[in-house]
Protein backbone atom coordinates (compact mmCIF):
# COMPACT_ATOMS: atom_id res chain seq x y z
CA UNK A 1 0.00 0.00 0.00
CA UNK A 2 1.35 3.43 -0.91
CA UNK A 3 1.96 5.82 1.97
CA UNK A 4 2.83 9.47 2.30
CA UNK A 5 4.96 11.04 5.02
CA UNK A 6 4.78 14.54 6.47
CA UNK A 7 7.48 15.77 8.85
CA UNK A 8 7.01 18.95 10.90
CA UNK A 9 10.65 19.76 11.71
CA UNK A 10 11.79 21.77 14.72
CA UNK A 11 15.24 22.51 16.08
CA UNK A 12 15.42 19.60 18.52
CA UNK A 13 12.46 17.33 17.74
CA UNK A 14 10.22 16.54 14.79
CA UNK A 15 6.68 15.28 14.37
CA UNK A 16 6.34 12.50 11.79
CA UNK A 17 2.98 11.56 10.25
CA UNK A 18 2.43 8.63 7.90
CA UNK A 19 -0.86 8.39 6.02
CA UNK A 20 -2.17 5.76 3.66
CA UNK A 21 -3.27 6.24 0.07
CA UNK A 22 -6.90 6.66 1.19
CA UNK A 23 -5.95 9.39 3.71
CA UNK A 24 -6.00 7.36 6.93
CA UNK A 25 -3.39 8.30 9.54
CA UNK A 26 -1.16 5.27 10.07
CA UNK A 27 1.35 6.90 12.40
CA UNK A 28 1.83 10.30 14.04
CA UNK A 29 4.79 10.36 16.40
CA UNK A 30 7.24 12.86 17.88
CA UNK A 31 10.96 11.97 17.67
CA UNK A 32 14.30 13.48 18.60
CA UNK A 33 16.11 14.94 15.58
CA UNK A 34 18.88 12.81 14.14
CA UNK A 35 19.45 10.17 11.49
CA UNK A 36 19.05 7.13 13.72
CA UNK A 37 15.76 8.12 15.44
CA UNK A 38 14.28 9.19 12.10
CA UNK A 39 15.30 6.00 10.31
CA UNK A 40 13.96 3.84 13.15
CA UNK A 41 10.60 5.41 12.46
CA UNK A 42 10.47 5.53 8.64
CA UNK A 43 13.49 3.49 7.52
CA UNK A 44 11.38 0.40 6.73
CA UNK A 45 9.07 2.26 4.35
CA UNK A 46 9.42 1.37 0.65
CA UNK A 47 12.06 3.11 -1.44
CA UNK A 48 10.55 6.05 -3.30
CA UNK A 49 8.04 6.90 -0.57
CA UNK A 50 7.15 10.60 -0.89
CA UNK A 51 8.16 12.68 2.15
CA UNK A 52 7.20 16.32 2.75
CA UNK A 53 9.38 18.22 5.20
CA UNK A 54 10.04 21.82 6.14
CA UNK A 55 13.73 22.07 6.97
CA UNK A 56 16.85 21.38 4.95
CA UNK A 57 18.80 19.04 7.27
CA UNK A 58 16.58 16.10 6.26
CA UNK A 59 17.24 16.50 2.53
CA UNK A 60 20.46 14.49 2.37
CA UNK A 61 19.20 11.77 4.71
CA UNK A 62 16.02 11.24 2.69
CA UNK A 63 17.85 11.27 -0.64
CA UNK A 64 20.54 8.85 0.57
CA UNK A 65 17.92 6.34 1.71
CA UNK A 66 15.89 6.49 -1.49
CA UNK A 67 12.92 8.55 -0.34
CA UNK A 68 11.22 11.02 -2.67
CA UNK A 69 12.00 14.29 -0.88
CA UNK A 70 9.68 17.31 -1.09
CA UNK A 71 10.79 20.52 0.66
CA UNK A 72 7.80 22.63 1.71
CA UNK A 73 7.67 26.28 0.63
CA UNK A 74 7.15 28.00 4.01
CA UNK A 75 5.31 31.11 2.77
CA UNK A 76 2.96 29.30 0.43
CA UNK A 77 1.83 26.54 2.76
CA UNK A 78 -1.27 28.41 3.92
CA UNK A 79 -3.15 25.23 4.82
CA UNK A 80 -1.07 24.94 8.00
CA UNK A 81 -1.02 28.65 8.82
CA UNK A 82 -4.81 28.96 8.53
CA UNK A 83 -5.71 25.67 10.22
CA UNK A 84 -8.14 26.00 13.13
CA UNK A 85 -6.30 23.30 15.06
CA UNK A 86 -2.64 24.30 15.32
CA UNK A 87 -0.21 21.79 16.78
CA UNK A 88 2.66 19.63 15.57
CA UNK A 89 0.56 16.50 15.07
CA UNK A 90 -1.94 18.39 12.91
CA UNK A 91 0.82 20.15 10.96
CA UNK A 92 2.62 16.90 10.11
CA UNK A 93 -0.64 15.22 9.05
CA UNK A 94 -1.60 18.20 6.86
CA UNK A 95 1.78 18.07 5.11
CA UNK A 96 1.25 14.40 4.31
CA UNK A 97 -2.35 15.04 3.14
CA UNK A 98 -1.23 17.90 0.85
CA UNK A 99 1.46 15.62 -0.57
CA UNK A 100 -1.08 12.85 -1.15
CA UNK A 101 -3.41 15.28 -2.98
CA UNK A 102 -0.52 16.73 -5.02
CA UNK A 103 -1.26 20.17 -3.54
CA UNK A 104 1.99 20.68 -1.63
CA UNK A 105 3.72 24.01 -2.43
CA UNK A 106 7.37 23.05 -2.85
CA UNK A 107 10.70 24.81 -2.61
CA UNK A 108 13.77 23.82 -4.60
CA UNK A 109 16.12 21.37 -2.88
CA UNK A 110 19.64 22.51 -3.69
CA UNK A 111 22.22 19.81 -4.44
CA UNK A 112 24.62 18.94 -1.61
CA UNK A 113 27.56 20.84 -3.13
CA UNK A 114 25.43 23.98 -3.47
CA UNK A 115 24.25 23.68 0.12
CA UNK A 116 27.87 23.39 1.27
CA UNK A 117 28.90 26.44 -0.76
CA UNK A 118 26.01 28.42 0.73
CA UNK A 119 27.10 27.41 4.23
CA UNK A 120 30.70 28.50 3.61
CA UNK A 121 29.69 31.84 2.10
CA UNK A 122 27.25 32.60 4.91
CA UNK A 123 29.87 31.63 7.49
CA UNK A 124 32.33 34.03 5.91
CA UNK A 125 29.73 36.81 5.88
CA UNK A 126 28.92 36.22 9.56
CA UNK A 127 32.62 36.45 10.51
CA UNK A 128 33.01 39.70 8.57
CA UNK A 129 29.93 41.13 10.28
CA UNK A 130 31.33 40.14 13.66
CA UNK A 131 34.54 42.01 12.84
CA UNK A 132 32.53 45.04 11.77
CA UNK A 133 30.66 44.98 15.09
CA UNK A 134 33.98 45.07 16.97
CA UNK A 135 35.25 47.99 14.87
CA UNK A 136 32.04 49.91 15.46
CA UNK A 137 32.37 49.25 19.19
CA UNK A 138 35.88 50.70 19.22
CA UNK A 139 34.70 53.77 17.31
CA UNK A 140 31.90 54.20 19.85
CA UNK A 141 34.28 53.95 22.83
CA UNK A 142 36.62 56.53 21.31
CA UNK A 143 33.70 58.86 20.52
CA UNK A 144 32.33 58.50 24.07
CA UNK A 145 35.58 60.04 25.35
CA UNK A 146 35.82 62.76 22.71
CA UNK A 147 38.44 61.11 20.49
CA UNK A 148 38.34 60.78 16.71
CA UNK A 149 40.78 60.19 13.89
CA UNK A 150 40.18 60.92 10.22
CA UNK A 151 42.58 58.18 9.12
CA UNK A 152 42.17 54.44 9.71
CA UNK A 153 42.10 53.05 13.23
CA UNK A 154 43.42 49.66 12.09
CA UNK A 155 46.75 50.42 10.35
CA UNK A 156 50.04 50.62 12.26
CA UNK A 157 49.70 54.36 13.04
CA UNK A 158 46.02 53.84 13.88
CA UNK A 159 46.81 51.06 16.35
CA UNK A 160 49.48 53.27 17.92
CA UNK A 161 46.97 56.11 18.25
CA UNK A 162 44.47 53.78 19.95
CA UNK A 163 47.15 52.56 22.37
CA UNK A 164 47.99 56.12 23.45
CA UNK A 165 44.41 57.22 24.20
CA UNK A 166 43.76 58.21 27.79
CA UNK A 167 40.86 55.85 28.58
CA UNK A 168 39.36 54.56 31.84
CA UNK A 169 40.25 50.96 32.71
CA UNK A 170 36.95 49.43 31.56
CA UNK A 171 37.01 51.31 28.25
CA UNK A 172 40.62 50.29 27.64
CA UNK A 173 39.64 46.67 28.32
CA UNK A 174 36.81 46.88 25.78
CA UNK A 175 39.15 48.28 23.11
CA UNK A 176 41.78 45.61 23.82
CA UNK A 177 39.24 42.79 23.69
CA UNK A 178 37.67 44.08 20.47
CA UNK A 179 41.11 44.31 18.83
CA UNK A 180 41.84 40.74 19.94
CA UNK A 181 38.62 39.52 18.30
CA UNK A 182 39.44 41.43 15.09
CA UNK A 183 42.95 39.94 15.00
CA UNK A 184 41.60 36.47 15.72
CA UNK A 185 39.07 36.68 12.89
CA UNK A 186 41.61 37.79 10.27
CA UNK A 187 43.31 34.38 9.69
CA UNK A 188 39.94 32.61 9.64
CA UNK A 189 38.58 34.96 6.98
CA UNK A 190 41.83 34.70 4.99
CA UNK A 191 41.59 30.88 5.03
CA UNK A 192 37.99 30.93 3.83
CA UNK A 193 38.85 33.50 1.15
CA UNK A 194 41.53 31.11 -0.13
CA UNK A 195 38.98 28.29 -0.39
CA UNK A 196 36.47 30.54 -2.13
CA UNK A 197 39.11 31.84 -4.54
CA UNK A 198 39.94 28.25 -5.56
CA UNK A 199 36.24 27.53 -6.14
CA UNK A 200 35.85 30.73 -8.15
CA UNK A 201 38.79 29.90 -10.43
CA UNK A 202 37.31 26.47 -11.14
CA UNK A 203 33.88 27.81 -12.13
CA UNK A 204 33.69 29.60 -15.52
CA UNK A 205 30.37 31.19 -14.52
CA UNK A 206 32.20 33.33 -11.97
CA UNK A 207 34.38 34.85 -14.69
CA UNK A 208 31.30 35.70 -16.75
CA UNK A 209 29.42 37.23 -13.82
CA UNK A 210 32.43 39.35 -12.90
CA UNK A 211 32.04 41.23 -16.18
CA UNK A 212 29.07 42.94 -14.50
CA UNK A 213 29.96 46.19 -12.70
CA UNK A 214 30.13 45.82 -8.93
CA UNK A 215 30.34 42.01 -9.03
CA UNK A 216 33.47 40.47 -7.54
CA UNK A 217 34.36 36.88 -6.69
CA UNK A 218 32.41 36.74 -3.43
CA UNK A 219 29.29 38.34 -4.94
CA UNK A 220 29.43 36.03 -7.96
CA UNK A 221 29.72 32.94 -5.75
CA UNK A 222 26.79 34.04 -3.58
CA UNK A 223 24.72 34.59 -6.73
CA UNK A 224 25.54 31.11 -8.02
CA UNK A 225 24.95 29.44 -4.65
CA UNK A 226 21.60 31.14 -4.09
CA UNK A 227 20.29 30.89 -7.67
CA UNK A 228 21.48 27.34 -8.28
CA UNK A 229 20.11 25.94 -11.55
CA UNK A 230 19.14 28.96 -13.68
CA UNK A 231 16.74 26.85 -15.75
CA UNK A 232 14.32 26.63 -12.82
CA UNK A 233 13.39 30.27 -13.49
CA UNK A 234 11.26 30.82 -16.57
CA UNK A 235 12.25 34.48 -16.89
CA UNK A 236 14.48 37.16 -15.41
CA UNK A 237 11.37 38.68 -13.85
CA UNK A 238 10.66 35.44 -11.98
CA UNK A 239 14.24 35.41 -10.71
CA UNK A 240 13.93 39.03 -9.55
CA UNK A 241 10.64 38.17 -7.85
CA UNK A 242 12.23 35.18 -6.12
CA UNK A 243 15.00 37.49 -4.88
CA UNK A 244 12.39 39.87 -3.46
CA UNK A 245 13.43 42.72 -5.77
CA UNK A 246 10.03 43.26 -7.41
CA UNK A 247 7.35 45.56 -5.97
CA UNK A 248 4.25 44.21 -4.28
CA UNK A 249 1.06 44.75 -6.30
CA UNK A 250 -2.42 45.30 -4.88
CA UNK A 251 -5.29 45.53 -7.32
CA UNK A 252 -8.99 46.12 -6.85
CA UNK A 253 -11.37 46.70 -9.75
CA UNK A 254 -9.53 49.14 -12.04
CA UNK A 255 -7.12 50.40 -9.37
CA UNK A 256 -3.61 48.93 -9.20
CA UNK A 257 -1.14 50.01 -6.54
CA UNK A 258 2.56 49.15 -6.55
CA UNK A 259 4.16 49.08 -3.11
CA UNK A 260 7.64 48.44 -1.72
CA UNK A 261 9.68 45.44 -2.81
CA UNK A 262 8.37 42.17 -1.40
CA UNK A 263 11.60 41.20 0.42
CA UNK A 264 10.56 37.56 0.08
CA UNK A 265 12.74 34.79 -1.25
CA UNK A 266 16.51 34.76 -0.87
CA UNK A 267 17.63 37.50 1.52
CA UNK A 268 21.27 36.66 0.77
CA UNK A 269 20.86 37.17 -2.97
CA UNK A 270 18.98 40.42 -2.37
CA UNK A 271 21.76 41.59 -0.04
CA UNK A 272 24.65 40.97 -2.45
CA UNK A 273 22.75 42.49 -5.37
CA UNK A 274 22.14 45.65 -3.35
CA UNK A 275 25.82 45.71 -2.37
CA UNK A 276 26.85 45.34 -6.01
CA UNK A 277 24.40 48.07 -7.01
CA UNK A 278 26.19 50.55 -4.71
CA UNK A 279 29.17 50.31 -7.09
CA UNK A 280 27.29 49.65 -10.32
CA UNK A 281 25.17 52.80 -10.01
CA UNK A 282 28.32 54.89 -10.56
CA UNK A 283 29.46 52.90 -13.60
CA UNK A 284 29.00 54.27 -17.17
CA UNK A 285 26.49 51.49 -17.87
CA UNK A 286 24.07 52.44 -15.12
CA UNK A 287 24.90 55.99 -14.00
CA UNK A 288 22.37 57.69 -16.28
CA UNK A 289 19.59 55.24 -15.33
CA UNK A 290 20.34 55.63 -11.64
CA UNK A 291 20.38 59.44 -11.86
CA UNK A 292 17.07 59.50 -13.75
CA UNK A 293 15.27 57.23 -11.29
CA UNK A 294 16.82 58.93 -8.25
CA UNK A 295 15.44 62.32 -9.34
CA UNK A 296 11.93 60.91 -9.72
CA UNK A 297 11.73 58.28 -6.97
CA UNK A 298 14.66 58.82 -4.61
CA UNK A 299 18.07 57.22 -4.14
CA UNK A 300 16.89 54.08 -2.33
CA UNK A 301 14.44 53.07 -5.03
CA UNK A 302 17.01 53.92 -7.70
CA UNK A 303 19.58 51.64 -6.08
CA UNK A 304 17.07 48.78 -5.90
CA UNK A 305 16.27 49.34 -9.58
CA UNK A 306 19.96 48.98 -10.44
CA UNK A 307 20.18 45.82 -8.31
CA UNK A 308 17.30 44.35 -10.29
CA UNK A 309 18.88 45.33 -13.61
CA UNK A 310 22.13 43.67 -12.54
CA UNK A 311 20.26 40.50 -11.62
CA UNK A 312 18.43 40.57 -14.96
CA UNK A 313 21.75 40.76 -16.82
CA UNK A 314 23.15 37.97 -14.68
CA UNK A 315 20.13 35.83 -15.54
CA UNK A 316 20.70 36.34 -19.26
CA UNK A 317 24.42 35.55 -18.96
CA UNK A 318 23.80 32.34 -17.00
CA UNK A 319 20.98 31.25 -19.31
CA UNK A 320 23.21 31.76 -22.35
CA UNK A 321 26.03 29.78 -20.74
CA UNK A 322 23.63 26.97 -19.85
CA UNK A 323 22.29 26.87 -23.41
CA UNK A 324 25.81 26.83 -24.86
CA UNK A 325 26.90 23.97 -22.60
CA UNK A 326 23.87 21.88 -23.65
CA UNK A 327 24.10 22.88 -27.34
CA UNK A 328 20.60 24.33 -27.26
CA UNK A 329 19.47 27.69 -28.64
CA UNK A 330 19.52 30.23 -25.79
CA UNK A 331 16.17 30.95 -24.17
CA UNK A 332 16.35 34.65 -23.35
CA UNK A 333 14.36 35.01 -20.13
Amino acid sequence: MSVYVGIDVHRKRSQVAVITKDGQVQLNKNVVNGSEPMLRLIGDLPSGTPVAFGWGWLARLLEDYGFEAHLVHPLRCKAIASARLKNDKADAAILAQLLRADLLPEAWIAPAEVRQLRALLRHRASLVRLGTQQRNRIHAVAADHGYDRSASYWTGPGRGWLAELDLPAASREIVTDCLAVIDGLAPLIDRIDGELHARAKADPRVKVLRTLPGVGEFTALVMLAEIGDITRFGSARKLASWAGLTPTVRGSDLTVRHGHISKQGSAWLRWVMNQAAQTAKRSPEFAATYSSIAKRRGKKIATIAIARKLLTRACHLLADMQATSTNEPPQRP
